[in-house]
């Protein structure tokens, strides 16, 4: 198995990410979140326009993930997240509801969907000896 496909094993059976954004003053604030992931390794998830996060992402758009945190297994993942709409909103909102079909109650209240362009992902998996410890840069 190729390293992205083993990434992409892992992510796919992952429910909660923590997101971090930087804010105005250039701090970093940090969210557990519910994420979709597509077959490229983007990363989806909904945020209200009156959280933190939301403002963040207007600032700035590089964000950082880490999923995984069980079983000595994770993903530490840096990337460019971009406002979803349109026909674009409509797919990765599919990919979305896959993976969080409770998230569809959000929808009436307004909350905004982002997609995650990866840069950067390094997968480590404590478990085996050596560490099985690897980059991907996109």
């Amino acid at each position: 198995m190729n390293k992205k496909q083993i990434i992409r094993n892992f992510i796919s059976y992952q429910k909660l990410a923590v997101l971090s954004t930087i804010n105005q003053e250039g701090k970093p604030q940090s969210a557990v979140l519910e994420f979709g992931d597509t077959e490229n390794l983007e990363i989806i998830f909904d945020t209200f326009p009156s959280a933190r996060k939301y403002k963040n992402l207007k600032q700035n758009k590089n964000v950082s993930l880490v999923i995984g945190w069980d079983d000595n297994i994770t993903i530490q993942y840096e990337g460019k997240a971009e406002e979803l709409s349109g026909k674009e909103l409509e797919k990765y909102k599919k990919e979305f509801f896959k993976k969080n079909p409770s998230a569809q109650r959000w929808e009436a209240r307004g909350v905004k969907y982002f997609k995650v362009i990866p840069k950067w992902i390094r997968y480590s998996d404590l478990n085996k000896d050596p560490w099985e410890i690897f980059d991907i840069i996109f």
